[in-house]
């Protein structure tokens, strides 16, 4: 069991039945009352994101998660197909469980599968990914007199704001936890 205490980003715990991560916590002290902690979760089964509010000092099962090395194969429908690294087994995920993960997934894309109890959860992206523009507006020089941004849609379908000196086909850096543009690839 883990305390709120013990809180922090990133634990996975059981709440209200659920396998939840802990995405932001927030210990407040009120007036005359007790101290209360606010929780952001997120379902790692539904991807759904919750606000809740608990005493401090409430305990929580706290679950550990596994982790394998897969490769992403293949898209069909609304399931998404990795490969075990290590088994060569299939591993299937839908779009739900993959949440904003989807909208990095390239062709053999190296990354973690989180299980719990060998039922595949979701995938752990890294942090930074390259991807190719395929498409945006060209940038014209002195449009703007402190530089600007454009909009630049990836080869993922993700559109992410980008320097006015991109141009398609270039390849880009994005921080898939931000969704946003880090330099040119």
């Amino acid at each position: 069991m883990i305390s709120t205490g013990d809180l922090k980003k990133g634990v996975t715990i059981e709440f209200e039945g659920q396998l939840c991560s802990i995405l932001e916590w927030q210990h407040v002290k009120i007036g005359r009352g007790g101290a209360i902690v606010r929780l952001k979760l997120r379902n790692l089964r539904t991807g759904s994101t919750v606000d809740r509010t608990c005493d401090a000092g409430d305990k929580f099962k706290r679950v550990y998660l596994d982790r394998s090395s897969v490769t992403f194969q293949y898209q069909e429908g609304d399931q998404y197909h990795f490969m075990d690294t290590s088994t060569y087994e299939d591993i299937v995920l839908t779009e739900a469980q993959l949440g904003d993960a989807k909208n990095y997934l390239i062709d053999n894309l190296e990354l973690d599968i989180i299980r719990y109890n060998e039922e595949p959860i979701s995938v752990d992206l890294p942090e930074k990914l390259v991807l190719r523009v395929t498409y945006t507006e060209p940038g014209y020089k002195g449009d703007t007199a402190t530089g600007g941004n454009k909009p630049a849609t990836t080869e993922t379908g993700l559109v992410v704001q980008v320097p006015l000196f991109i141009s398609t086909d270039d390849l880009i850096r994005v921080n898939t936890t931000t969704n946003t543009y880090v330099e040119r690839a």
